[in-house]
């Protein structure tokens, strides 16, 4: 591999085929790089899809009432499912080693006014477990907590562009707002890292909001946590049972779909790793196939070298080079070719993504990149491929006799 006489004629063979190695190479490297940009696009929309995840928790699970569609234990279709403030305490009952956190969602509008300011805002009505699985992060003062629950409290925490809105440069904490006339004193301030919408929203305590609207114990949404620990399939199972269960308990047909749903984060990312599974088949077979093509073409390359050598090869036999050292020459010639050319277009695929990928950044599309692991893969995939594409012009060479090769014309 070092000896210099053969690189010579490496450069030497390269040099009176310049264009032919250059339209050949230029293939390989085409083929890498079309391998690596389409890998890269793989990754960059699972990342924009993992993005659109990220402002709750990974492992929560969502319990959603609806109108049943069947009719079930002698009720009607069309029934509206309640869920009240007896389910969360049911599901902590039922399944104490599986949930972690669990809060309730009662939604209400409200008209905010702070003196002269005014605006329209979303409330929250919450339990305590929701900053955790909605991953809140408050910048300012504190979230609600379970003393507010138990007593009541009119309480709020403010999202920051709340906190823009109707407080302008004061400080919102300590302050009283009034919500649809009711005074409220703020005590946080949060932003939402995965939603800036999610900022012009307002989390309250929900037995607060319960007792303000009639006394009632009726909540819109219940959302949990499940053991982190779990794995996809008993992720999935789990989900299946809490579904059972509060069919079961509200009288809904196991067989009905909109009277009760349970919708599972896991759910999601199994559906994405499957797609983007299969986008990454499909990359790496059009790589391949585009790859495939540049290899035959330098093997093509290698045959007519050896072609336009045999006489060479022949003086080279004849005065006692064995067949291996032919062979090496051969192969030497085709890694390299096929090596730099690959090179260069897994370099250039590379360059481009560093400079361009960290400043894509869309809801579906992230930050395109690939791995150590795929460069180093693809590296490994040039030099095997430059092998394969010399190993039968490298028999071929070994195999030509001298006497032949001497009265080649």
């Amino acid at each position: 591999m070092f000896d210099r006489d053969i690189w010579q004629e490496i450069f030497h063979s390269i040099k009176n085929n310049k264009l032919r190695t250059f339209l050949t190479g230029f293939s390989v490297g085409w083929g890498i790089f079309i391998l690596v940009m389409l890998l890269a696009s793989v990754n960059g929309m699972q990342n924009g899809f993992t993005g659109q995840f990220n402002d709750d928790a990974t492992n929560s699970i969502f319990i959603r009432p609806g109108n049943t569609s069947k009719a079930y234990a002698g009720f009607e279709a069309d029934r509206r499912i309640q869920l009240k403030n007896d389910d969360i305490e049911y599901i902590r009952r039922s399944f104490p080693e599986d949930f972690v956190d669990i809060s309730a969602r009662f939604f209400r509008g409200v008209s905010a006014r702070y003196k002269a300011e005014t605006g329209s805002y979303s409330v929250q009505a919450v339990h305590p477990d929701h900053q955790v699985i909605e991953k809140t992060i408050v910048t300012q003062g504190r979230y609600i907590n379970n003393n507010d629950i138990a007593t009541g409290a009119k309480v709020a925490v403010i999202g920051r562009k709340v906190g823009q809105d109707l407080f302008k440069t004061e400080d919102p904490i300590g302050k009283f707002v009034e919500f649809n006339g009711l005074p409220f004193r703020v005590i946080g301030i949060f932003i939402d890292e995965g939603d800036d919408n999610a900022e012009r929203g307002i989390y309250t305590p929900v037995s607060t909001y319960q007792r303000i609207y009639g006394n009632t114990d009726k909540i819109d949404q219940i959302l949990l946590t499940y053991n982190p620990t779990y794995d996809l399939a008993r992720a999935l199972e789990f989900s299946d049972r809490l579904e059972t269960l509060m069919k079961r308990k509200h009288k809904v047909s196991p067989k009905d779909q909109s009277g009760i749903r349970v919708w599972n984060y896991a759910e999601a990312f199994s559906d994405i790793s499957s797609f983007t599974g299969v986008l990454s088949a499909v990359s790496i077979g059009v790589g391949f196939l585009i790859l495939i093509a540049g290899i035959v073409g330098i093997g093509n390359i290698m045959v007519f070298i050896i072609k336009e050598r045999t006489k060479e090869i022949g003086v080279r036999k004849a005065l006692g080079a064995e067949p291996g050292q032919i062979i090496k020459l051969v192969l030497l010639e085709s890694v390299f070719i096929t090596a730099l050319s690959g090179f260069i277009g897994l370099l250039f695929a590379t360059g481009i993504l560093s400079l361009i990928g960290p400043s894509m950044q869309s809801p579906a599309f992230t930050n395109p990149s690939v791995s150590f692991s795929t460069v180093l893969t693809a590296t490994i995939i040039l030099v095997v491929a430059g092998l394969f594409a010399g190993m039968i012009p490298a028999i071929k060479a070994a195999n030509v006799k001298p006497i032949v090769a001497l009265r080649d014309k």
